[in-house]
């Protein structure tokens, strides 16, 4: 069933068979940017909320009076009030442009529910997004993407929504208040204007890209760094000081060059603000003489600069700024949240192939934690066949934990090969065919189930959910929660009861391969040893239960015993005969040899200081054994 077997020198000093850790391997180079961000969800995404776009239209539009105002509203105070000597008509008009920065301030608060309508939305989408990467793929940066980037992105799309309406609007109030003053102000406006946004927008996805380097070059500096920190002692040991610096120091000038290209191309879009807002004032004073000449009236002359100084150039200055910063931000974010992780890449399900031998299958398996490490795990042999009910055992830290991660897939071994129903364990196909249930259970907050059924990709039927409820003695909890529609919140829940909705969400899941990583310690244990029996008797069902009690492995099919780099399985009675430090992990003494006539054991590990070839009787407790009752007749020796 099983080997351990030293396999030489490590890996890592003969050069030979070394498969290093998934982040070491990235030391050499980033992660190229992906092609693109998913823009069909974006436009499914916007294309569901049609209302909402319309509501946040139309109160822009309100918004933008006030643009509309600022410059023919000025315009006419000037033509058809104070220059013609008509003061009140001229105060008359600008009172119409206070109304109208008025009604522009009530449009602008109502549009904050708008945004508010499209923002949320996507922050929950994105959490759902996370949160399943995490529980299918064992996502260690799911925490940072929670708390983080997503938070990142939900505020970075919110101002984008909001200076890019802006602009838009603005543009449109500006550009038919320009008209209707005098369309021959377009001619003078517009070019320099669509030039210089044009310039922009070519910068866009180059910015973009360079902003997406650096943050690859800034987080593999900082994974450099957390890995150099964390194994100082054994780069010191091994004497690997100059390797280690020239990685780290190839890292820095790598963010350094990145950060030059970024800044390069910052340049690049303060160009195309100053060519879209700031040039077309130019042009406009150059043509005044003529544009004077041909029709235009003084209050149209102000008007238009009026439009491009108060109002074209802080929404051009936002939209840049807006765009420029914090669109190239969330992009990077976005494609972060949903591409699928680096270290675990999303294969294809493999076509239909034959019934697997094993359901669990390692093969010269070789792991350790850090490039110059020792090994955890040394080619290590284990098949499990299907329906086999294994407890793993083992003192503290020797690596339980880590085998079972392997046979997740949740860790890459450096040699050998794990395979699950035959699937590579770190695949599609293999992820399906298992369940891991950590020792600190997950559960989020909705009911109790959604909880229970979350592995499950359709309705669970509820003779199906109270079976797997009273296999598991949940019953109790799903009544005092208030049934499994109740509302579960997670900060309320002790650790067991965590684990025992944990426990019926896995016994639900169609995984056939169930992996126990300490998934009861916070129960009794008669609950944990009802939780195991029930996995064990699931029809086809495979069982690896990391135990940390005694009674996991007695009730197990095979033990197997992990000791350093050293391993042993076999029978919970077998094992008892033959491994001193099971009996040790157990409490129990190894079986009575048919051969002994006095019915008594030899004391586990004999050789102590003062034995004098002790023994043990059966018999009831407080009995006094006589001196000359063995069948030697020999005497205790004053013991």
């Amino acid at each position: 069933m099983t080997r351990g077997r030293h396999a030489g020198p490590h890996p890592a000093r003969t050069g030979r068979g070394h498969r290093p850790r998934p982040a070491v391997r990235r030391r050499h180079g980033f992660p190229a940017p992906a092609p693109g961000m998913p823009y069909r969800e974006a436009l499914r995404f916007l294309s569901r909320r049609r209302g909402v776009l319309l509501r946040l239209a139309l109160w822009s539009a309100v918004e933008a009076a006030h643009t509309f105002a600022t410059g023919y509203a000025l315009a006419k105070a000037l033509d058809a009030g104070f220059l013609a000597g008509r003061a009140a008509t001229g105060l008359a008009w600008l009172g119409l442009a206070a109304a109208a920065v008025a009604a522009g301030a009530y449009g602008t608060g109502r549009t904050y529910r708008g945004v508010a309508a499209l923002v949320e939305p996507l922050r929950d989408a994105l959490v759902r997004r996370v949160v399943l990467r995490a529980l299918r793929d064992g996502d260690g940066a799911a925490v940072s993407r929670l708390t983080h980037q997503v938070e990142i992105a939900r505020d970075t799309f919110a101002g984008l929504v909001m200076v890019s309406r802006s602009f838009v609007f603005t543009a449109a109030g500006a550009l038919v208040g320009l008209f209707l003053l005098a369309p021959v102000l377009l001619v003078v406006v517009v070019p320099p204007l669509l030039l210089g946004l044009g310039l922009f927008v070519v910068t866009l996805r180059p910015l973009a890209r360079r902003q997406e380097a650096f943050l690859a070059a800034d987080e593999a500096v900082a994974q450099s760094l957390g890995d150099l920190c964390a194994g100082l002692r054994d780069i010191a040991a091994s004497g690997a000081e100059q390797r280690a610096g020239a990685e780290a120091g190839a890292l820095v000038d790598a963010e350094r060059r990145t950060a030059d290209a970024l800044a390069r191309w910052s340049v690049a879009r303060a160009a195309a603000l100053a060519v879209a807002g700031r040039f077309p004032v130019v042009p406009l004073l150059a043509a005044a003489p003529w544009l004077l000449d041909h029709g235009v009236t003084p209050g149209a002359f102000v008007g238009a600069l009026a439009y491009l100084t108060q109002s074209l150039l802080p929404a051009l200055q936002n939209l840049v700024h807006g765009l420029g910063a914090s669109g190239s931000r969330l992009m990077v974010v976005i494609r972060r949240l949903t591409a699928q992780p680096p270290d675990r890449p999303e294969l294809p399900c493999a076509p239909p192939v034959a019934p697997a031998r094993f359901a669990v299958e390692l093969r010269g398996v070789t792991f350790g934690y850090g490039e110059h490490a020792e090994p955890v795990v040394r080619g290590l042999d284990l098949a499990l066949p299907a329906g086999a009910f294994l407890a793993v055992v083992g003192p503290s830290g020797v690596g339980k934990s880590t085998l079972a991660s392997l046979m997740a897939g949740l860790l890459e071994p450096w040699t050998g090969e794990v395979r699950v129903a035959g699937a590579a364990a770190r695949t599609r196909g293999a992820a399906a065919r298992r369940v891991l249930i950590p020792q600190e259970a997950y559960v989020f907050s909705g009911t109790l189930r959604e909880n229970v059924c979350y592995l499950r990709e359709g309705p669970v039927g509820e003779g199906e959910i109270a079976a797997a409820v009273h296999a598991l003695g949940a019953g109790p909890l799903v009544r005092q929660l208030g049934g499994l529609e109740a509302q579960v919140a997670p900060g309320e829940l002790s650790a067991g009861e965590r684990q025992r909705i944990a426990l019926v969400r896995a016994y639900l899941s169609p995984a056939p391969v169930v992996l126990l990583d300490e998934a009861a310690c916070h129960l009794d244990p008669a609950a944990e040893a009802r939780a195991e029996r029930a996995f064990a008797a699931r029809p086809g069902g495979t069982l690896v239960v990391i135990a940390h009690r005694a009674g996991s492995a007695r009730r197990a099919d095979r033990v197997l015993v992990m000791d350093g780099l050293r391993t042993d399985a076999g029978t919970h009675r077998e094992l008892l005969g033959r491994s001193a430090l099971y009996r040790d992990l157990v409490g129990s003494q190894p079986p009575r040899s048919a051969r002994d006539p006095d019915g008594v054991d030899p004391v586990a590990g004999p050789g102590l200081a003062g034995d004098r070839g002790h023994v043990i009787a059966h018999r009831p407790v407080r009995q006094v054994q006589t001196a000359g009752d063995l069948a030697d007749g020999g005497a205790f020796g004053g013991e």
